[in-house]
């Protein structure tokens, strides 16, 4: 059940989409589309999936109790006992509005170090796998467990560690330390059959092939992965077949073919037939209509100027699939007749045909391309899963990102944009190359130069993908993207959507602008961002964001600048939803947020009467379209006279008792 899977990126159901239904993405110009679900919705949606299919290890529910008395649990578990899925579904059941799920990644470049108090907001639900980590890792990582804990604590957050199997913890933690075990792998594979549809009275039977492949103690993945084999030979399978032919087929399908395919290779001489053969092996289960025109695409590919044989002397696409051992099915679609065959027909070519590799890509541009009833997104996505599988089967990670950009050029097309969100998505999954990749993607944001969609291409990595477990790394990834973009405001509108997903998000992006250069695009961001409704809800929480000394300090270095630095008409809208937020606050929270554009104004030394001036006449417009009426909106603008005269040491610091706001002056 770990991450790690075959399966994950060779299925076509796309990378980690492990259940029913498509995965479908919209990026770029021209995709608007609100009617698809976004990656962050498909990864709940896995989540889901994870929480109907585990099996809960041995010692489960003292996890769960530990969890929930103490807000944080220290798993500690064997590879392959599911360790890393069960901290993911115990955090999946204190899921609630007012926090963020944040795998934390310590050591990471743009990651908060583990004792920040920053890194924990309320209601966050934080998961730290260190189920792979060295002996060094883990021990940085423990002495900074107790603040980590400590803050988890004061935020009512929850923390699940996963600790590496029998290392050492420190004797106040071992209190949060649950040791679990597999449950029994039988158990695990009736749960995965049944959640794949197989009727109860079928997998219930004993069966030879199950009994000869569970006694061994093996990894809950393995499991998974042959429960979906069962599941796919099941669909499959000729009339009459039950579910011990499923298992046997099933069990073949886990054999090394390398030999059987080289083989077959040897025997297919010509041109037409190896491109027939890589056609099906990349897009198996698909409509023979498509295979064939994808197979003409791919001689087209390799050599532009080869001559077509006259129509009739064609083979006909029957005696062409058999040849390569494939077959048409009722439904038109074509499969190789061995289960899981097409998988090691890829790894064939891949391997010993490198020169093939660069054009495969340029061949699957043009596939996802194509015009044809039967290409629909599942089929795009299954066919940019398998070609991602064999740059990370291979640990070339390198190759599939400059292929993503390939894929984002000037004249790229909607369908080609999918592809390279696919392909960066499955890079960013893979837990071989995760860290590559966001790596990778952090250097395209903040310094590359970005051409044709790429950018776009980015955004949507940055909010749907990456927000999903690494909120803070896509927080900074969306603000360098941000600063650069012309001509366009969808990452400006990314970072937006991200930061009003939670207090802490806020927080930090308001900490980053206050450290910067303060450039006009910086100063474009902080207008966008300063809405001062969420910075004055205090909902769910002790005290709002406005309140907090920090937050304070933020605000007024950025309005010092904006008010320093950019023409009114351009500060002035904010600042009116600022002033309307102050008269509409009964409580403290307004005049605190009067109280930082005084400051702000105040510390521009050279024009300080005249941004002054320029502030108590915005408030005076803001007058004519306050919300809770012209009552509030003047008593408002008299306080704000007052603390300007304040602080221009023409009156005294407290306001005077008559006229309060929210009363006829």
């Amino acid at each position: 059940m770990n991450q790690h899977s075959r399966t994950r990126v060779e299925n076509p159901q796309g990378f980690t989409h492990t259940g029913p239904g498509n995965i479908y993405v919209n990026v770029g110009t021209q995709l608007q589309d609100s009617d698809k679900p976004a990656f962050r919705r498909v990864a709940e949606d896995q989540l889901c999936w994870l929480r109907r299919v585990l099996v809960d290890p041995f010692n489960m529910g003292k996890a769960r109790a530990t969890l929930a008395g103490t807000g944080t649990v220290i798993l500690d578990g064997a590879p392959g006992s599911g360790r890393s899925s069960a901290a993911r579904v115990l955090l999946r059941e204190y899921h609630r509005d007012s926090g963020v799920f944040h795998v934390l990644l310590p050591g990471e470049e743009d990651e908060l170090s583990l004792h920040d108090p920053a890194l924990v907001e309320t209601g966050d639900q934080l998961l730290l796998d260190l189920s792979a980590a060295d002996d060094r890792q883990w021990s940085a990582a423990r002495a900074d467990l107790p603040a980590l804990r400590k803050a988890v604590h004061e935020q009512h957050a929850h923390l699940v560690v996963v600790m590496p199997h029998g290392g050492t913890l420190d004797p106040d933690l071992q209190h949060y330390r649950v040791g679990i075990r597999r449950p029994p792998g039988l158990h695990v594979l009736r749960r995965h059959l049944r959640m794949h549809g197989l009727p109860y009275e079928e997998y219930i039977q004993p069966d030879v092939t199950v009994t000869e492949f569970l006694p061994e103690q093996r990894p809950m993945r393995e499991i998974a992965d042959f429960a979906d084999l069962v599941r796919r030979a099941r669909e499959t399978a000729r009339p009459g077949e039950g579910f011990a032919q499923w298992c046997a087929t099933a069990k073949r399908a886990r054999n090394d073919r390398r030999k059987e395919v080289a083989a077959l290779v040897a025997g297919l001489r010509e041109a037409p037939q190896r491109a027939l053969l890589i056609a099906v092996s990349m897009l198996h289960g698909t409509h023979a209509d498509v295979i064939h025109r994808a197979a003409q695409l791919l001689l087209r590919t390799l050599d532009p100027s080869s001559e077509s044989v006259p129509l009739l002397q064609h083979k006909d696409l029957a005696e062409r699939f058999a040849e390569i051992s494939a077959d048409t099915g009722p439904d038109g679609h074509v499969r190789f007749t061995d289960l899981d065959y097409d998988s090691a027909v890829r790894a064939h070519f891949w391997d010993h045909m490198p020169d093939l590799r660069p054009h495969l890509g340029t061949w699957a541009a043009s596939v996802v391309e194509l015009n044809d009833p039967h290409v629909v997104p599942a089929l795009r996505d299954g066919l940019v899963a398998r070609m991602a599988g064999q740059y990370l089967r291979t640990g070339r990670g390198d190759g599939l990102a400059s292929l993503a950009e390939r894929w984002s050029s000037e004249e790229a097309s909607r369908a080609q944009l999918e592809a390279a969100v696919h392909a960066l998505t499955c890079g960013l999954d893979d837990p071989d190359h995760g860290r590559e990749f966001r790596e990778r993607i952090y250097q395209w944001c903040a310094y590359r130069r970005l051409r044709g969609e790429f950018a776009q291409v980015l955004v949507q990595i940055c909010a749907d993908v990456l927000a999903a477990s690494h909120p803070d790394q896509a927080l900074l990834r969306l603000y360098y993207l941000a600063r650069r973009e012309r001509d366009t405001t969808r990452a400006l509108h990314a970072l937006c959507d991200l930061v009003a997903s939670s207090r802490r998000l806020r927080r930090r992006l308001l900490d980053r602008l206050a450290r910067s250069d303060l450039s006009p695009p910086d100063l474009g961001i902080f207008l966008r961002t300063c809405d001062p409704v969420p910075l004055t809800d205090s909902s769910d929480t002790s005290r709002a964001l406005v309140e907090e000394n920090g937050v304070q300090r933020s605000l007024t270095t950025c309005w010092h600048a904006v008010l320093a630095k950019l023409p009114r008409a351009i500060w002035q809208p904010r600042a009116e939803r600022w002033l309307h937020r102050a008269a509409d606050d009964t409580g403290h929270h307004g005049e605190l947020l009067l109280d930082l554009l005084v400051s702000a104004a105040e510390r521009c030394e050279e024009r300080r009467g005249e941004v002054f001036a320029a502030l108590y006449a915005s408030a005076r417009e803001a007058e004519r379209t306050a919300p809770g009426g012209p009552a509030r909106a003047v008593a408002t603008t008299e306080l704000l006279l007052h603390k300007i005269s304040a602080a221009q040491g023409l009156g005294p610091a407290t306001p005077p008792l008559a006229s309060p706001r929210g009363t006829q002056p």
